[in-house]
């Protein structure tokens, strides 16, 4: 694997970590259907920013570079979901089939790894700067939750 590849991989893993509950969040109870709607999401965004706040006790300076990564994230997240309105029925036509289209398959792969590679370097820019902003202690706060709780957003 080439080492930008690498370095993308692990940005978004380390990025997704951090605001994990940024596109699954708030599927409590019910577990909604489909995509969630834009209000949805900046009602979402609004709150992850606020607990990552108060938990790191950010500064003004760092709540917006917060931001900028949390846009970072939801602009990737629609990118990568593109313009299928029904992203299941497209795995779902995979297999559909006597046998699995691997053609479709590997189409579907490319246009996704296109996907990533076109917006990963500013999803990484967003993440190291928002890191990067932070002061030894809060990077070490960070660096706990993420070894103690599997993520910033486990339970308890």
């Amino acid at each position: 694997m080439k080492p930008w590849i690498k370095k993308t991989l692990i940005g978004f893993a380390g990025a997704t970590i951090l605001l994990g509950g940024l596109s699954a969040c708030g599927h409590r109870g019910g577990h909604e259907r489909g995509p969630m709607s834009e209000e949805r999401v900046v009602e979402m965004r609004g709150k992850v920013i606020e607990r990552v706040s108060d938990k790191l006790e950010l500064n003004e300076a760092q709540k917006l570079k917060l931001g900028v990564l949390a846009d970072e994230m939801i602009a990737q997240r629609k990118a990568l979901r593109g313009d299928s309105a029904a992203p299941r029925a497209e795995m779902k036509a995979l297999v559909a089939g006597e046998k699995f289209d691997r053609a479709r398959a590997q189409t579907l792969l490319t246009q996704k790894t296109e996907v990533v590679q076109a917006g990963g370097p500013k999803v990484i820019a967003a993440m190291a700067d928002f890191f990067d902003s932070l002061n030894p202690a809060q990077q070490a706060q960070v660096r706990e939750r993420m070894d103690k709780r599997g993520g910033w957003w486990g339970r308890g």
